[in-house]
């Protein structure tokens, strides 16, 4: 089986997408993840940036790492510099990595217009640096930086950068599509021919701006490059860089290329989902193979077609790459989506079953009043345990009292307390929080942390409210979605109420209960009826 070389970048071109900052400990973990999962090399930040990247090199330092190798990453010398005399050269050596990056223009546009430089000292810029670095014993890959724009304008030039890059000795050259506008036809043209020129192992990093990237990727692996540089989830500045989530399974399942060990492909969805933990950003439901709805099935031909042979509408069964199958139920779902749904409850029931038939009337009724389960997966299941007698309330609530002050200190304006009994016994709690479902959310899990640990683990990750009949104006039921996480798992679920309070409380006490039976936390009871 033929392998390709994966180099994440999450650390270094992820952390520049919107709204993504990691800290030192975050990209410790990170590294983790990706060395346990396999990755080759893991570029890790540029120490002659900032303080944090230099901080993040001195800790790893003494980090042994399974699989694979830290990357520091910088540029070629300044203009007119001597390379042991450039700060930034220094830093990359003082970083202690055994490989290093360094970026370098290949685009004469940017060389004469950005650098302020001529194209002759820029060759130089290269050579020298790749020099020194090579001398100083380390594995170089040379980034040459907006390579396709180069080539596309001055084809001559953009091929003497790398011819100085190789006659220094780099270790490995990768082509960058920095600015992402590259089409694959002409990704595939121009990646062969330097494939063919150079003796060295050829590389693609590639940005999204045209949407484009994965496929950018993909067929410079069909023109013989060895090596793949991404972001997990796709991270990166403006449309983001390459998403590994999506090139990794494609080219090791669907093509026959292996990039990771072949057992550790079942943790692609978990690494997805554990790096938008760290990073604080909402995962793609919609990602392949890795979304939540990657392997979400709502209309009744395609559920149908799923129930008797998955090979119908998916590319890979989901437990391939650590994600489930979800068969939507909705207006437009048949009865094989919710017999699917009920045999993960209970298997012996069938589509003929009188429970099934109990069930669809319950969920009728429930509809009536607002509940839509399409997006509500979580409060789906637990309904059908409780028509099942397959629930257990893991607690009871007592009361609670919501507090709103305004104006805000510090975003908090809201606080909660709550009394729940749990086998007997009372916990009394309060809390804060920024607005009175935050609050109402940290006062209870605080109140049920000492039976169930385990709680511990759930965060809020969404928060939706839709206003059901809008004439009613202030007395109109509403429908809460809430969205929470454990880290490895995301689910759903609902509350409708006239009162926005209430609603979120029954979403929230479903959330609770949904994680709760999902460990195994709570007994199921058989006498336990709606």
């Amino acid at each position: 089986m033929k392998n390709i070389v994966i180099y994440d970048s999450t650390l270094r071109d992820g952390a520049q997408a919107q709204g993504i900052s990691f800290t030192v400990a975050d990209k410790i973990k990170i590294v983790e993840l990706l060395d346990d999962f396999g990755i080759s090399y893991i570029e890790a930040g540029n120490p002659g940036s900032n303080p944090k990247d230099m901080e993040f090199f001195e800790c790893i330092k003494n980090k042994k790492l399974k699989n694979a190798k830290v990357i520091a990453f910088g540029s070629t010398r300044r203009a007119n510099i001597p390379v042991e005399n450039d700060i930034n050269v220094n830093s990359l050596l003082y970083a202690g990595t055994d490989a290093v990056a360094i970026f370098g223009k290949s685009w004469d546009f940017h060389v004469k217009e950005i650098l302020k430089t001529t194209l002759d000292e820029n060759l130089k810029m290269i050579y020298e640096t790749i020099k020194f670095f090579k001398e100083n014993g380390k594995e170089v890959v040379f980034d040459a930086e907006h390579f396709f724009d180069g080539y596309m304008e001055n084809p001559d030039y953009a091929l003497k950068t790398l011819e100085a890059a190789y006659d220094a000795g780099v270790d490995s050259i990768c082509l960058c599509d920095t600015k992402g506008g590259m089409f694959p036809f002409d990704t595939f043209n121009i990646t062969k021919k330097v494939v063919e020129k150079f003796k060295c192992d050829i590389g693609i990093h590639t940005h999204n701006d045209n949407g484009m990237a994965v496929a950018n990727a993909i067929i410079a692996v069909e023109a013989g490059v060895k090596q793949i540089q991404g972001t997990i989830n796709g991270y990166g500045e403006r449309c983001g860089n390459a998403n590994l989530c999506t090139i990794i399974p494609n080219l090791q399942l669907k093509k026959g290329i292996r990039c990771i060990p072949d057992e550790n492909m079942k943790n692609i969805t978990t690494l997805a989902r554990h790096v938008s933990e760290i990073a604080n950003a909402a995962p793609n439901e919609r990602a392949p193979y890795v979304g939540r709805s990657a392997f979400a099935h709502k209309a009744g031909m395609h559920s149908d077609a799923v129930c008797k042979n998955t090979k119908s509408y998916e590319l890979v069964d989901p437990e391939v790459v650590g994600n489930e199958r979800l068969l939507l139920l909705s207006e437009v779902a048949g009865r094989s989506a919710i017999i699917g749904i009920i045999n993960e409850v209970d298997p012996t029931i069938s589509r003929e079953s009188k429970e099934t038939k109990i069930i669809l009337e319950k969920l009728k009724e429930m509809e009536f009043k607002g509940y839509k389960y399409e997006g509500a997966e979580g409060s789906l299941k637990l309904l059908i345990k409780k028509v099942l007698g397959k629930y257990k309330p893991s607690f009871k609530l007592i009361e609670f009292k919501v507090i709103v002050n305004e104006p805000s200190i510090d975003g908090v304006n809201s606080s909660a307390l709550i009394k729940v009994e749990v086998d007997g016994q009372e916990e009394i709690t309060a809390s804060e929080g920024d607005g009175p479902v935050n609050a109402l959310d940290n006062a209870v899990r605080k109140a049920l942390e000492r039976f169930y640990p385990e709680i511990k683990e759930m965060k809020l990750t969404d928060y939706k409210v839709r206003v059901l009949d809008s004439e009613s104006a202030t007395a109109a039921r509403v429908r809460v979605i809430i969205e929470s996480s454990d880290g490895n798992e995301v689910w759903s679920t609902i509350g409708v109420s006239t009162d926005i309070i209430d609603a979120s409380w029954i979403a929230l006490v479903d959330s609770i209960e949904y994680k709760l039976n999902r460990c195994n936390c709570i007994q199921s009871n058989d006498e336990v009826k709606l």
